[in-house]
């Protein structure tokens, strides 16, 4: 779908919240590992409910959440602690996170505060244990420069991840307390977004530049992208949780899409005098004798509730994005009360109710032609909350589109979850000490290579090729990569990228405990094979044997499998013989005899000697040999 995103006056914005890879997390000195949720060691639960800020006003955002009142049920390990559990004080800010935002501020040229203040935001969806979660603000003011011109980087906070959900019950929820402390930072930009484009190459990047770091986390979840959209007639949205870069674009034209369409249903509404009614009506008695399951089943212990929409007929069932229509967006705040769902008239008769019961629905409501009519079954209370609910987002659907947060769907549609929250859910963190953060300091923070940067540095100084330069620029392993490259000059950085890109990884789908592979057992990997000692097959072989085997050095895991027990001179004796018994054939070839003479004393020493120490041992000889 096309639009003219400047005419619809298009703003948009990104907050992007990124894992930082430190070794413990923000308040407490548990280490930021993620854990099988069958090695919980205990479980305890909390009910959360919302409290008033210091100016004595409650959030709309947290009210909405506690319509329907759950449990939160919480999985503890052994490495989380009494500061996860909300049961002592947490402890000061990690000075190793604190550095790392504010290295980021630096590489987005922001100004950063001179204190560090942390403080409580409301949340009550149970994904904190405190009822609230603790962020600072760092640095404000900055920007990145895109092809659309410079785009503003508002904030950039430090924060704690929230715990990761496990299992919605409906009346229950389970978290996992690993997640829950690991520092991130949030960085908001300025609504400086001009397209769906625009947005996807603002989000990579940030991402780049954070990634350029080497110090934040990898892998689905650890950054989150929320994209704030309006447009001139519509109202700021929030939509959360857009964890692939190639959804953006797609999230940002189905909620102007979206918007659009609302606006044009707006006006063919108030064209046709359209109204909406508080009036919610029992119906139950019209599905005495109904076959419909779905009625059946909450006929058992509720009702049947309906509203009739004067004028609606039609647009109720008017898709708003594909797949999502303006019932649609009743239904979700219907659900907010707890209900499956809702039934309206542009849909019945189905879910087997009659075209008779349809038309007793409609006189028990009064509803005349063009009039729509909604309706919900379940228990008296919720089925209450619903059609409360449906009201409010009626009357909306004739005045305004509603500032909501929604969250994104897998197809880059997406569903509404609460209103906006204000500035009421923020006040001050008594707890934790403010952290003053001099000049000094700032000045001392070494700012990293960009990836675009590490990239033509490693095509010039290595002589890699621009897609293997790539993978390992863009890569987690690029810090090792150039430790191994100091310490062992000699060594073939085609042959290392490979094996920390695609050897290690291999065999960790093999089951092979890789992590017991230090970089310490890499340098000396490659030491021994830029001595001819290893060659290239053998290497997954000794990576193999080191990590079920750690305190065993390279040299000796290779012995082990027979590899490198050649002497140097037995190969030499051996090459000697072959050029003396192939003259003839060196004379006519020259150095283009090395080649096929290789492939007879590799025959022999295969998978002890690498292939680069017989073809310069041959090299050298045969140029003896000749004179050359």
């Amino acid at each position: 779908m096309s639009h003219d995103y400047k005419a619809l006056g298009l703003k948009s914005g990104l907050e992007i919240h990124q894992q930082l890879d430190t070794k413990e997390k923000l308040f407490c000195g548990c280490p930021t590992l993620l854990r099988d949720t069958k090695e919980s060691n205990f479980e305890f639960f909390r009910y959360l409910r919302p409290t008033q800020s210091e100016m004595g006003i409650v959030d709309k955002a947290a009210l909405e959440e506690v319509k329907l009142i759950k449990k939160f049920i919480y999985k503890a390990y052994d490495t989380t602690c009494l500061v996860e559990n909300d049961e002592e004080p947490p402890r000061e800010l990690n000075p190793e996170a604190i550095e790392f935002s504010l290295m980021v501020a630096r590489m987005m040229n922001m100004k950063i505060v001179d204190e560090l203040y942390t403080m409580r935001k409301i949340v009550i969806d149970g994904s904190n244990t405190s009822g609230f979660q603790r962020t600072g603000l760092v640095a404000t003011h900055g920007y990145i420069d895109s092809s659309a011109g410079r785009v503003g980087i508002d904030v950039l906070c430090l924060e704690e991840e929230a715990a990761q959900k496990v299992e919605d019950k409906g009346d229950s929820v389970i978290y996992s307390l690993d997640r829950l402390g690991i520092p991130l930072v949030e960085i908001g930009t300025a609504p400086d977004i001009v397209s769906p484009a625009h947005a996807r190459e603002v989000a990579e990047q940030i991402g780049m530049i954070l990634r350029s770091t080497g110090k934040v986390k990898r892998g689905l979840g650890t950054i989150r992208q929320d994209v704030n959209i309006s447009i001139a007639e519509g109202a700021r949205v929030e939509i959360k949780g857009v964890q692939e870069l190639a959804l953006i674009e797609t999230i940002v034209e189905r909620e102007v899409a979206r918007q659009a369409t609302l606006i044009e249903i707006k006006k063919e509404l108030n064209k046709l005098r359209a109204s909406v009614s508080d009036k919610i009506i029992d119906v139950t008695s019209v599905f005495t004798n109904t076959t419909s399951k779905v009625i059946l089943k909450a006929l058992k212990s509720g009702v049947v509730y309906a509203v009739n929409l004067p004028g609606f007929a039609g647009f109720v069932g008017k898709e708003i994005q594909p797949g999502r229509r303006l019932g649609t967006e009743f239904s979700d705040r219907a659900k907010k009360s707890g209900v499956g769902g809702i039934f309206h008239t542009d849909e019945l008769p189905n879910y087997g109710i009659t075209k008779e019961e349809v038309e007793l629905l409609r006189k028990a409501v009064g509803a005349k032609d063009g009039d729509c009519v909604i309706m919900v079954a379940d228990s008296k209370e919720k089925a209450q909350g619903a059609m409360g609910a449906v009201i409010t987002r009626a009357k909306e659907a004739l005045e305004f589109i509603p500032e909501e947060t929604r969250r994104a769907l897998p197809d880059g549609n997406s569903a509404y979850m609460r209103p906006l929250p204000g500035a009421a859910r923020m006040y001050p963190e008594t707890d934790v000490p403010p952290v003053v953060i001099t000049e000094e300091r700032i000045r001392s923070i070494k700012l990293p290579e960009l990836i675009g940067e590490r990239k033509a540095r490693y095509i010039k100084q290595f002589g890699l090729n621009e897609e293997i330069a790539n993978q390992i620029a863009r890569s987690a392993n690029f810090i090792i990569f150039d430790d191994i490259m100091s310490k062992v000059p000699k060594a073939n950085p085609n042959s290392v990228v490979r094996v920390l890109e695609t050897i290690l990884y291999e065999l960790q789908k093999e089951g092979v405990v890789v992590n017991e592979i230090t970089e310490d057992h890499l340098i000396q990997l490659f030491r021994l094979q830029s001595e001819g000692k290893i060659p290239n097959e053998a290497i997954s072989n000794i990576l193999k044997t080191i990590a079920g085997k750690p305190e065993v050095d390279v040299e000796k895991a290779a012995l082990s499998l027979g590899i490198g027990g050649v002497e140097k001179g037995e190969l030499e004796t051996a090459v000697d013989m072959l050029v003396e018994e192939k003259m003839d054939f060196i004379k006519g070839k020259g150095l283009n005899a090395v080649g096929p003479l290789m492939g007879i004393v590799m025959k022999e020493f295969r998978g002890k000697v690498s292939g680069e120490e017989v073809s310069r041992m041959l090299k050298e000889k045969i140029r003896k040999k000749l004179g050359l």
